[in-house]
């Protein structure tokens, strides 16, 4: 198409951390902007950079599982009442908490670490807000090392898919 702009390496990074429900590693964001290791680490500097503008809402983290966008500061006061728990609470449910809640629906009882085993992410913040929507509940503890806590459904979650027993999650298909 003649005219077509190129997308610049920053905005397919900014793309790309908009949309991810997780943080990317470097090889994730290399891959889908297609640069070296080199071109992305400036690229994420620059980004950064835009960021900590004034002007801008947001912040680029850099956590041990990669890079993510979390919301400056001085904003969330604002936000903190446009989001409330209220209106939070009748939200959908992401692909990543859904993702969570059917791995605890079929292997209940289970743990943190058996969860992010599975998803390959960490799931600290999905759990939190599934015990807030009451969706799951923390059943006990696991016999050994550690004494992780054990995650099962409730009694919302039957009611928030339309369930009325636990067993009506097996052999749906029959």
């Amino acid at each position: 198409m003649e005219g077509k702009k190129i997308l610049s390496t920053v905005a397919l990074l900014e793309a790309a951390l908009f949309l991810a429900y997780a943080p990317l590693s470097m090889e994730q964001l290399r891959q889908v902007c297609r640069v070296s290791g080199l071109e992305l680490k400036k690229a994420l500097e620059e980004l950064k950079l835009a960021l900590e503008q004034e002007d801008r809402g947001l912040v680029l983290l850099e956590r041990s599982e990669g890079y993510q966008f979390g919301t400056k500061p001085e904003v969330a006061g604002y936000l903190e009442n446009f989001f409330s728990e209220e209106d939070y609470a009748n939200a959908p449910l992401s692909q990543a908490a859904l993702e969570t809640l059917s791995i605890i629906a079929f292997k209940q009882p289970v743990t943190k670490v058996e969860i992010e085993t599975i998803r390959g992410v960490n799931v600290d913040g999905i759990l939190e807000n599934l015990l807030k929507r009451e969706l799951i509940k923390v059943s006990g503890r696991k016999a050994g090392v550690g004494r992780p806590l054990l995650y099962n459904t409730t009694s919302e979650f039957l009611h928030y898919f339309g369930l009325k027993d636990p067993a009506e999650l097996e052999n749906k298909d029959e």
